[in-house]
């Protein structure tokens, strides 16, 4: 079955351009296209889409708030976002993860990286880039005025399982977690899972958060 993708983008140009894009991959099919935050909720649910491709500054209602209604909505339990951003003066990303967005993109990506995303998202994996973009979330998640998040803190984990942890903070996927480690990627998936379920996540970014907010990665050395 193709993958349903909702776009949700306050411009026209972008939204066909994307439509475009993704009409283009045999995977996967847009069922709708959303010029406010508060469309892209209703055409979720009636479209019965998949994954939302989610900007985050729109009329009506902006991204962030249209994913915490998504994520908060057991009728749409099953719709991931994928929140778009511009790194440099977009930097709401790190209250995106935390509404619900299972990963996030920033616009100049290539377009045969926006289609992986979709299907990395859709898989139900988390797509968290590295780099820049980690020291971004990194910063305002000890920002003073951050609150801390209602998730478990990585003091119960076992010591391979802090290491895993750090690795998905640091933006590996279970491939690049295996190699590191030395394990494969089937065990390094289960440490992944059996990490989130210890925790209380509901996904690879909200292990970001708790490995950022906890202290065991510190901003500035990803």
């Amino acid at each position: 079955m193709p993958i349903r993708v909702l776009l949700a983008d306050d411009q026209t140009l972008v939204r066909a351009s994307f439509a475009m894009l993704v009409a283009s991959a045999g995977d996967m099919e847009v069922v709708g296209e959303a010029g406010t935050g508060r469309e892209a909720v209703d055409l979720a649910r009636s479209a019965r889409a998949d994954l939302v491709v989610m900007d985050v500054r729109m009329p009506d209602l902006d991204g962030i708030e249209a994913t915490r209604l998504i994520a908060a909505d057991e009728d749409l339990a099953g719709v991931k976002v994928l929140v778009l951003t511009t790194y440099d003066t977009d930097e709401h990303i790190v209250d995106a993860l935390r509404a619900g967005a299972s990963g996030f993109l920033v616009k100049d990506i290539r377009p045969a990286e926006l289609l992986d995303a979709i299907r990395t998202v859709a898989a139900g994996d988390s797509l968290l880039s590295p780099g820049p973009t980690s020291r971004l979330i990194a910063r305002f998640l000890r920002a003073p005025d951050t609150p801390m998040s209602a998730l478990g803190g990585p003091d119960g984990l076992s010591e391979r399982e802090r290491q895993v942890l750090t690795l998905v903070a640091r933006g590996c996927n279970n491939t690049e977690i295996a190699e590191a480690l030395g394990l494969s990627p089937l065990t390094a998936k289960t440490h992944v899972s059996r990490i989130m379920g210890k925790l209380g996540a509901r996904d690879r970014a909200q292990l970001v958060i708790v490995a950022y907010e906890s202290g065991l990665v510190i901003p500035g050395t990803v």
